[in-house]
């Protein structure tokens, strides 16, 4: 009797998983359960890396993206005021360009996933030999083959991450603390420190 190919069950449901939750991601109206749909993605996006022995990136998916990031995209999310009501009103104004973009994307996307692209791609999960070390695999690649691209892509998450920044910071509030660094940088002793002659009480 044949066994059944578990990994490659595993596989399919992951990336079935993979595909529902990306959907659900753009089709759901509450933004926090957007969030909780890219956190099932990425959950599957880590079982799928697993199958591939790519362990490095499965647990760097696990603790800087699900534990830190997306924690933080939560508290964001959770603390926006967004107004149904006017997302609604111009939903009917977007649809026709959304439509247009959602087919170029699915255009793009299908012409990139074409059999021709990968003609060395198999159906069957890949097997390395007991020595393979994923993490300086994937180092070696990154800072001699794809240093360039690499590079790039970090500065676009810089500018990415000072966009955001610009773009909800709308000035400090009259009467809050805050911190002033020009300030700090100005304290010298003769403004700051204070000598006082204090004489002892008699007993």
């Amino acid at each position: 009797m044949k066994a059944l190919p578990i990994p490659e069950i595993i596989a399919v449901i992951a990336s079935l998983g993979l595909v529902v939750s990306s959907l659900m991601v753009t089709v759901m109206r509450n933004p926090v359960r957007s969030v909780l749909s890219l956190v099932l993605c990425f959950l599957f996006t880590t079982v799928l890396w697993l199958l591939l022995q790519a362990e490095f990136l499965s647990l760097v998916l696990i603790f800087v993206y699900i534990g830190a990031v997306m924690t933080l995209f939560m508290f964001v999310v959770m603390m926006l005021h967004v107004d149904r009501k006017m997302l609604t009103e111009k939903f009917v104004s977007y649809l026709p360009l959304g439509i247009v973009l959602l087919l170029v994307f699915v255009g793009i996307v299908g012409y990139a996933l074409h059999g021709h692209h990968f003609p060395h791609v198999t159906r069957s999960l890949p097997h390395f030999p007991d020595h393979y070390n994923n993490t300086q695999v994937l180092g070696t690649h990154l800072y001699t083959q794809y240093v360039l691209p690499f590079e790039i892509a970090s500065i676009i998450l810089l500018v990415a991450i000072l966009a955001a920044i610009s773009l909800v910071f709308q000035g400090r509030e009259p009467g809050t603390k805050a911190q002033r660094v020009k300030k700090q940088l100005q304290a010298t002793k003769k403004n700051r420190l204070v000598i006082m002659d204090i004489k002892s009480e008699k007993p």
